[in-house]
């Protein structure tokens, strides 16, 4: 029998993570403060798109974020290329009119939401997620998305290598 912080599952120690079958559970050390992820949801155009093409890594990444999370993008889909996007990608879409229904749409799901976007319609999808992540997007990112982030990233790939390794988010969040 092991013993130890990981033996029993709900003694996790500060400053470690459990991969749970969808998603991850951080504990925040100082606090010890959990942090408990299960869904990973993205804007799509600006964060994972520039000018209506996927950005360099994306899909690879995406991929190893699929096996952590259940993955969704919201899109006002701008270049109407949403569909196309989520079939490449393998994540679900949903096609929202503004920030309100993003927002809407995260508080129905069930378990914690990281939310990754980079624009002003993000905002109340950032306030409605457990974490929220702004990417500094080549299209640009809105001054209101930076404010509301927990954590700002320099690149769309930079914020996915953060899902797939949850020990940043240790690194980031810790008090």
């Amino acid at each position: 029998m092991t013993h130890g912080p990981f033996s029993d599952p709900k003694v996790v120690a500060p400053g470690a993570f459990l991969r749970r079958r969808a998603g991850v559970e951080v504990v925040l050390p100082g606090e010890g403060r959990r942090l408990q992820l299960e869904h990973a949801v993205f804007d799509l155009n600006g964060t994972l798109t520039r000018d209506g093409e996927l950005l360099p890594e994306v899909p690879e990444l995406m991929e190893a974020v699929r096996h952590h999370y259940r993955c969704w993008i919201l899109t006002a889909d701008t270049f109407g290329r949403a569909r196309y996007w989520s079939d490449r990608l393998g994540v679900p879409v949903e096609v929202v009119q503004d920030g309100r229904e993003k927002a809407e749409w995260v508080r129905k799901l069930s378990g914690g939401v990281a939310a990754v976007g980079n624009g002003r319609n993000d905002v109340a999808m950032f306030a409605a997620a457990t974490l929220a992540v702004a990417v500094l997007s080549p299209e640009g990112t809105a001054a209101e998305a930076l404010r509301a982030a927990d954590i700002v990233v320099p690149t769309i790939q930079e914020a996915l290598r953060l899902l797939v390794y949850p020990e940043r988010l240790i690194a980031t969040l810790r008090e």
